[in-house]
């Protein structure tokens, strides 16, 4: 079977290509005889009915810094595609939330991945609160009296943006901390959104666990460790990739969320665990399946591909 496939993400030329999961599930792709449009998120685009990316077919391979050649540019009707990948990286604002809405118009005749009715509706930090006895004590509020009485029945809190990525406005305020207004006042000046404050986990200093998920089944594990001195474990901060395994715990948890994401067409997810807790369920643009695969030498990216070819073979 040979698929059309499009690209929807940040510049493909930028991407580091031996950490950047989108460009290693492409170069599987195109190991498999696929063939690769590439186009970035303002190039989607609807117009009398039809769905359009304007971009440039693409051939990849892993040479740092000579990892793409262009085609021509060219608009495509994305409904004549096989499969198109929503791959953009955050901040889920309403330019991300309307790429959703257009990919609504052609997906599942082409297949979405992952599906962007449920991306819309499943934000990372959201989701989680459909599984309350998996996840820390969390609240999410806009008023500040609310984020107090949290922080006073538990005393050492993590206050962070409900739509950030990356780790980045990320807060830890232990029992002493005097800061809570002063950042509420800045994060309401910023955005009308409301913040989300989660007890803090000690066991992030052993490092927080990112588990994949291709279709509901866990597929292995990375561990993200802190610097020195610092609460945030996301690579994009300086964490440090380790390996690990699936635990008795994880498992649990995968198999109570399995089912919601299958049912919901989110085929590749990566969901943050700290100690005994899941805290986020990523289905936006996750990452980690290289580091998985230098660990592990599990091939994420030939998986995720078997289920995409299989639900497309099962249409055709």
């Amino acid at each position: 079977m040979t698929l059309k496939v499009a690209l929807q993400m940040d510049p493909i030329g930028l991407v580091k290509i031996n950490a950047d999961s989108t460009f290693r599930i492409a170069i599987e792709a195109q190991a498999r005889g696929h063939s690769l449009f590439y186009y970035p998120p303002d190039r989607l685009a609807f117009v009398e009915g039809r769905v359009l990316a304007r971009g440039w077919p693409i051939e990849l391979r892993r040479e740092v810094g000579n990892h793409v050649s262009y085609g021509e540019e060219t608009e495509v009707d994305l409904g004549d595609y096989d499969v198109v990948w929503l791959r953009q990286d955050p901040p889920f604002d309403m330019g991300y939330i309307t790429t959703t809405h257009i990919l609504d118009l052609i997906h599942p005749k082409t297949l979405v991945v992952n599906d962007p009715f449920w991306v819309r509706n499943c934000p990372e930090k959201l989701l989680v609160l459909q599984f309350p006895d998996l996840i820390p004590p969390t609240a999410i509020a806009r008023d500040l009296a609310t984020i107090r009485a949290f922080k006073a029945k538990h005393g050492d809190i993590i206050l962070k943006p409900l739509y950030g990525n990356g780790g980045a406005g990320v807060f830890r305020l232990d029992p002493n901390d005097r800061n809570l207004s002063s950042l509420f006042e800045l994060f309401t000046s910023m955005s009308r959104e409301p913040l989300i404050v989660q007890k803090f986990l000690p066991d992030v200093a052993k490092g927080d666990k990112r588990v994949i998920l291709i279709d509901g089944e866990p597929v292995g594990a990375i561990n993200r460790v802190p610097l020195a001195g610092e609460t945030r474990s996301n690579m994009h901060v300086g964490g440090r990739p380790e390996k690990i395994g699936l635990t008795s715990r994880d498992l649990e948890i995968c198999a109570a969320i399995g089912p919601t994401l299958r049912e919901k067409g989110q085929i590749f997810v990566g969901i943050d665990v700290i100690g005994d807790y899941l805290t986020e369920i990523n289905v936006t643009s996750p990452t980690g399946i290289q580091e998985l695969e230098r660990f592990d030498g599990t091939n994420t990216a030939e998986r995720i591909w078997q289920v995409i070819e299989a639900k497309r073979a099962a249409v055709a």
